[in-house]
C-alpha cells in the first residue's frame, strides 16, 4: 500500500483515479476545493484547499510517498472547443509548487496527466492539427500542458507523464502507473483497448 496525493480528483479523469487507487489498497489523500460535494470512494481522505496554493499543497501531501496530478483546464462546457475558464497556466503553476514541496518533503514519485501532442510530442502531430489549435481555444490548454512537460523534465523526480488519448468509462485492467516503475521519465501514450 501506498500513501498518494491526488490532485485534480474531482475531474472527469481524477474521479476515475481516485475510485482505481482506493480500489487498488492504497491511501488516498485528494485535495479538494469543496469536500462536501464530492462523492469518494470510501477510504478517501478529503483534504480541503486548492492546487494554487502551496500551502495548501504541503498540508495534503504530509506523508505521501508518491503524488499523482489528474488536473486538467476547465472549460466553459464540456465542448473540447469551449472558453477555457481556468486561470492561464494553472497547471503549470499547481505543478512547480508540488515540484516544490515534493522536495521539501522527499517525495521522489509523481505521475502527471497530459495529453497526446505536448511537449517533445508536439512535433508528432498533424501539422493541420497543430495550425487548428494554435488558432483555437484549446492553445491556452496546449500551451499549459507545454510547460508543465517542461518543468516536470527538469525535475529530478521519478515522473511519468501519462498522455490520455480517446479515454472511455471502461473499467481499467492495468495497474496505476505509479505503481510500477516501467514508465519513469517516460511519457506513454494511454487509451483504452477496443473490445
Amino acid at each position: 500500500m501506498t500513501n498518494l496525493l491526488i490532485l485534480g480528483g474531482t475531474g472527469r479523469l481524477g474521479t476515475h483515479v481516485l475510485a482505481r487507487a482506493a480500489a487498488r489498497g492504497h491511501h488516498v489523500r485528494a485535495l479538494v476545493r469543496s469536500p462536501e460535494a464530492v462523492q469518494a470512494p470510501a477510504g478517501v481522505e478529503l483534504i480541503q484547499g486548492s492546487p494554487s496554493n502551496i500551502d495548501d499543497i504541503r498540508k495534503a501531501a504530509q506523508g505521501s510517498e508518491a503524488v499523482i496530478s489528474a488536473l486538467n483546464n476547465s472549460r466553459a462546457s464540456d465542448n473540447p472547443w469551449a472558453k477555457p475558464v481556468s486561470p492561464p497556466m494553472l497547471m503549470t503553476d499547481a505543478t512547480r509548487d508540488t515540484l516544490t514541496v515534493m522536495g521539501e518533503q522527499n517525495i521522489r514519485r509523481i505521475v502527471v496527466t497530459s495529453t497526446q501532442g505536448a511537449g517533445d510530442d508536439w512535433a508528432r502531430i498533424n501539422p493541420v492539427f497543430r495550425a487548428l489549435v494554435n488558432l483555437s481555444t484549446l492553445k491556452a490548454a496546449y500551451d499549459d500542458h507545454h510547460g508543465v512537460d517542461q518543468i516536470v523534465r527538469a525535475s529530478d523526480t521519478d515522473w511519468t507523464l501519462a498522455r490520455p488519448v480517446a479515454l472511455s468509462n471502461k473499467p481499467a485492467g492495468a495497474p496505476l502507473a505509479v505503481e510500477q516503475g516501467t514508465w519513469i521519465r517516460k511519457a506513454p501514450l494511454v487509451w483504452n483497448t477496443r473490445g
